[in-house]
């Protein structure tokens, strides 16, 4: 860290996650390419002010932190309260001259962890004595924050890290001593907001032209990896915990760094009251230390823009800062830029210019369909071709086999049209869009949204699940749906299964929905879910139709076609065949189709289980033998299936037939 002349020490001189400093000139750039005229510019999660600095020579400046650390640092530097800096000045050379101090609370906690015995005292000491000279009223609140932000600076520059405070390197270096240096604190004519707050209660209470968002990225809390700057500025002198030294930090967790990021995103960006947004976020996708994984997707932020308005994605290649190790080096931090109230946009997202690298390798669908088949996609594509035309996915269900289909076209094909209504929904709908219908009905029928509030809200816990606080709020729902024919009655459709038994689909005689209440509701992992499947949807030719499996022969099939069955089980009776079943007669018909498929030359795989509770599929084996198709094997799972919940302990044998 170089001075800022005369020894003295710039907002940008401090070590910090995910700093900004190096995109200044892309986000400055991008104001000018899109011709923005602005008198304010908010930056809602600011971290040490360098964006903020950047831009307050330039307009009114608005600048919050939920971190008291970082709240100092902007009183310091943004503050208009006067400082007298000759007084602050001969303050800081009485500090850098300190000898032979007593012990304190700082170095009976931190002595010989992140900072050597000696400078320990001297942080102690001078920070107890920045409280009693503001506690007696010798200097005001914007001195205090000078003299804090100072002693921050300064032992930010000896502290036996590596730029954060989650640990101390546990190896002898070269003793620094604390030194405290003035702050440069530029005279500016335009006016400062300074907050510490919640950055999504901030925007329902703040205008201004623009809107720049750098929340956090991944699991990793700031609270955490700065604890100890939080216990110096806060200066409560609690007591501390663990090898780290940490003190109580739940007032200053992020709901950015948990699962619910997404959904927090989505409701920042709805209350957003600007005439431009800046985001920028960089997405570590599902590859690099698991922490530094990004919480939030390219789609849900293309998805929650483009409801505002017209976005447009400026990238710029940036060394990423991970405290563990990443297989990603060099990565492309984009900054989406959104012109609100312009072109927009309801319809389906396409992220072909945005980053899909946060989709796992294989994408899970958000209908838990009985035998889907989402664990068992290695097994299944190891054995599929790979030189496929148009992938046919028949008995779709969930569609976790077609979804996930590489080939050049995909049809997904089920017999149940309530399944397929849904699947197109999610395809066709914009993800935040579709996000916010399900979040209305849930709150208007009174259901949990665990993922945000916490089981404890609701009285639950994990292990026992919600059904208890759900079932009546779940029931009003189903006969809603059961007695509505509207357009809306899909929606109804999708949030009964995010809350009924094991998200599953099941409809009786009469067609009515009659599944109980299950465990889960809307959680975090149903949401990503939906926003991959909705991704991928949007960026694959996909078709989702229903059909008869014995239409499939009239197909205008193509020998580099493909086509994958996985019908109801003989052997099995499960809850998507309950309306009609699946007989003997369907089998027969089945392989009658199959076998004329063949005769045109084009491949097929179709799953069934040719062993259950001692009995076998006779005729599956018998028609499979008589055509010299080949049988795989394949090793299955089903713990969240009511298919063979009372044969655990029986041989269940799953195979792949194929002509191949």
């Amino acid at each position: 860290m170089s001075d800022a002349g005369f020894g003295n020490v710039s907002i940008h001189q401090r070590r910090y996650l995910g700093s900004k400093s190096k995109l200044l000139p892309l986000i400055s750039d991008i104001l000018e390419k899109e011709g923005v005229e602005y008198k304010t510019f908010a930056d809602i999660f600011a971290g040490t002010g360098v964006v903020a600095n950047h831009f307050y020579d330039r307009s009114d400046i608005v600048v919050n932190d939920i971190l008291e650390s970082n709240h100092l640092s902007y009183v310091a530097f943004f503050g208009h309260e006067k400082i007298r800096t000759v007084f602050l000045c001969s303050l800081l050379g009485k500090y850098n001259a300190l000898t032979d101090l007593d012990e304190n609370y700082f170095s009976k906690n931190f002595a010989n962890t992140y900072f050597d015995a000696d400078n320990s005292k001297r942080i102690g000491y001078i920070r107890e004595d920045i409280e009693k000279l503001h506690s007696s009223k010798k200097i005001n609140d914007r001195e205090r924050a000078y003299l804090v932000t100072s002693l921050i600076y300064g032992l930010d520059r000896i502290a036996n890290t590596v730029g954060h405070y989650d640990a101390y390197r546990k190896i002898v270096t070269p003793r620094k001593k604390l030194e405290l240096r003035p702050l440069v604190i530029t005279p500016r004519t335009n006016k400062s907001q300074i907050y510490k707050m919640d950055a999504n209660l901030l925007v329902k209470q703040l205008r201004a032209d623009v809107v720049y968002i750098d929340p956090p990225y991944n699991s990793r809390q700031y609270g955490d990896a700065y604890h100890l700057l939080e216990n110096i500025a806060e200066w409560k002198k609690e007591k501390v915990y663990g090898v780290a030294k940490k003190i109580t930090r739940t007032h200053i967790k992020s709901k950015y760094c948990l699962k619910s990021a997404g959904n927090a995103f989505s409701e920042l960006i709805n209350d957003i009251q600007a005439e431009f947004i800046l985001v920028s976020y960089n997405d570590m996708g599902t590859s690099g230390n698991t922490r530094s994984q990004s919480r939030i997707s390219d789609h849900e932020i293309m998805s929650a823009l483009e409801r505002r308005g017209a976005v447009t994605i400026y990238e710029k290649l940036f060394n990423q800062f991970t405290t563990g190790r990443s297989s990603k080096d060099d990565l492309k931090e984009r900054i989406f830029f959104c012109r609100i109230g312009q072109k927009k946009t309801l319809v389906p997202t396409k992220t072909g210019l945005v980053s899909n690298t946060h989709l796992p390798t294989y994408v899970k669908s958000p209908l838990n369909y009985t035998g889907g088949k989402h664990k068992l996609l290695p097994q299944l594509f190891d054995l599929f071709p790979k030189d496929i035309d148009t992938f046919y996915d028949v008995f779709c269900g969930g569609a976790n086999v077609g979804i996930n289909a590489t080939s050049k076209k995909i049809i997904c094909i089920d017999k149940n049209e309530k399944v397929i209504e849904i699947l197109n929904l999610i395809q066709q709908s914009n993800f935040e869009d579709l996000n916010q219908k399900l979040i209305e009905i849930i709150n208007r029928h009174g259901l949990s949204q665990s993922f945000i509030y916490g089981y404890e809200r609701y009285k639950c816990e994990s292990s026992g699940g919600l059904g208890q606080f759900n079932k009546e709020s779940f029931f009003r729902l189903r006969a809603v749906y059961n007695s509505t024919k509207s357009e809306i009655q899909v929606v109804y459709l999708l949030v009964l299964v995010l809350y009924s038994f094991n998200n599953q689909i099941r409809f009786n005689s009469r067609g009515e929905f009659n599944l109980p209440v299950g465990k889960r509701d809307y959680n975090g992992s149903s949401r990503k879910n939906l926003a991959n499947f909705n991704a991928l949807a949007n960026n694959k030719d996909i078709t989702f139709a229903g059909g008869d499996f014995r239409n499939l022969a009239d197909f205008n099939l193509q020998t580099n076609d493909f086509v994958y069955l996985d019908p109801p089980y003989l052997l099995g009776l499960a809850s998507y065949n309950e309306m009609g079943g699946w007989t003997e007669k369907d089998e027969t018909d089945l392989h009658l189709v199959l076998s004329r498929v063949n005769k045109k030359g084009v491949r097929f795989a179709l799953s069934n289980v040719i062993e259950h509770k001692g009995r076998t599929n006779d005729l599956l084996a018998h028609w499979a033998k008589r055509n010299n198709f080949k049988i795989h094997t394949i090793n299955h799972d089903y713990r969240n299936s009511n298919y063979q919940t009372k044969a655990k302990n029986s041989v269940t044998k799953e195979v792949l037939v194929t002509n191949y």
